[in-house]
């Protein structure tokens, strides 16, 4: 088989003292010419000879991470450990994927989102900003995660559902549109962010700072924590909207 590309004599040495080296294509391919530099892979292994996929720019893909199909990795960003980009994704800014994880079909992981562990990003899904997706979490669909938002455990967002800002989604959250998942900003002694989820047992979640737990213990937990402040009175109004949110009267 003819390689599309060759590793150069062009190295560098990365923060975990890893060297890479530059590739250069051998063979024109979808937008790549003959000659044209890429980023740095430490390995073959690193990166199909098959397929359209290509790493560009500054990118780096080294560890046992595979980039394959017609993905592709630009920028800034990094692919590393023993993670998978494949199909039409492309992983591009100062993002990473790295562990375990997954990003394929035409799913975008950009800016600084960090994608890890297990999960998998797929589909049509896009995950930006500081976004973090990880554990056994899956994003997949039309779905989007940015801003500061953070999804883990084994929580599924798909479908249409849009996931941003400050909100914590986790355990066994199953989100498939924005009818299944609310939140609020600045409330409470050091204003969190409070948000509710439904879950794959069709029951209410909600996490605040580092509570996690039922509606019903969120309730418990103010009024155990709060008695008698005005920041009961605020979650008090959340836990109220919570409930308007997902009728649970």
């Amino acid at each position: 088989m003819e390689k599309k590309y060759i590793l150069t004599d062009n190295s560098i040495i990365n923060d975990l003292g890893i060297k890479m080296f530059q590739i250069k294509c051998t063979k024109a391919f979808d937008l790549i010419k003959e000659g044209e530099l890429g980023g740095f892979i430490e390995k073959e292994a690193n990166l199909s000879q098959d397929g359209d996929a290509w790493v560009y720019g500054d990118a780096r893909v080294f560890g046992d991470a595979w980039v394959f199909g017609d993905a592709r990795v630009s920028g800034d960003a990094q692919v590393y450990g023993d993670a998978r980009v494949f199909g039409d994704a492309w992983v591009f800014g100062d993002a990473r994927v790295n562990g375990d994880a997954q990003v394929y079909g035409d799913a975008r992981v950009s800016g600084d989102a960090r994608v890890s562990g297990n999960a998998w990003v797929s589909g049509d899904a896009q995950v930006y900003g500081d976004a973090r997706v990880y554990g056994d979490a899956r994003v997949y669909g039309d779905a989007r995660v940015y801003g500061d938002a953070w999804v883990s455990g084994d929580a599924r967002v798909f479908g249409d559902a849009w996931v941003f800002g400050d909100a914590r989604v986790s355990g066994d959250a199953d989100i498939d549109s924005n009818d299944k998942h609310c939140g609020f900003d600045c409330f409470g002694s050091q204003n969190r962010h409070t948000h509710a989820y439904m879950t794959r047992l069709g029951e209410v979640e909600v996490t605040c700072g580092c509570f996690r737990g039922t509606f019903d213990a969120f309730v418990r937990k103010v009024e155990e924590t709060h008695a008698g402040t005005v920041y009961e009175k605020q979650y008090k109004a959340v836990a109220k909207l919570i409930k308007i949110k997902f009728k649970l009267d």
